[in-house]
């Protein structure tokens, strides 16, 4: 390799180490999935009580919200950034929830989630990332082209 690159082995030794570590100081510490989905849960309960206290405290200050209506469903269009922002956003959507709508814990890619039905019909999917025991990003899919395998199955 240092051939390759044109340095002294050592030099390729030394590239490689602040590499890896900065690599591991990049990635947020793992949230096992038990205690991803306790807070998720915690999320979906402070959601449905219009708790914004709550929420802030579940959310990292520097959370970023994505929604994805693909221009055929509602959704918010600019990412949403900052715990506070998100919290502010989430009891708008609770109060304007319509009376037929429910809110499900369900695995959305592999991990804990929430699923919005009205009539029975799933019509958004709530994605989150959680690190260091706060929700890091949530992605909102309202898209019903991306939905489909949802409501078919």
């Amino acid at each position: 390799m240092a051939e390759i690159v044109g340095r002294s082995p050592a030099a390729c030794r030394q590239l490689a180490s602040s590499a890896r570590r900065r690599i591991r100081a990049a990635q947020p510490s793992a949230t096992p999935a038990p205690q991803q989905a306790g807070i998720i849960r915690d999320f979906k309960r402070a959601w449905e009580a219009k708790d914004i206290d709550a929420l802030i405290g579940l959310l990292d200050p520097d959370a970023v919200a994505i929604g994805d209506g693909g221009g055929l469903a509602t959704t918010f269009l600019d990412p949403i950034e900052g715990g506070e922002q998100i919290a502010r956003a989430w009891i708008e959507i609770a109060r304007r929830r319509p009376g037929n709508m429910t809110f499900l814990e369900r695995t959305v890619n592999g991990q804990p989630g929430v699923v919005a039905e009205q009539d029975g019909v799933v019509v958004t999917v709530f994605a989150f990332e959680v690190a260091d025991e706060k929700i890091k990003r949530i992605w909102v899919v309202r898209n019903p082209e991306k939905l489909r395998h949802w409501t078919t199955g």
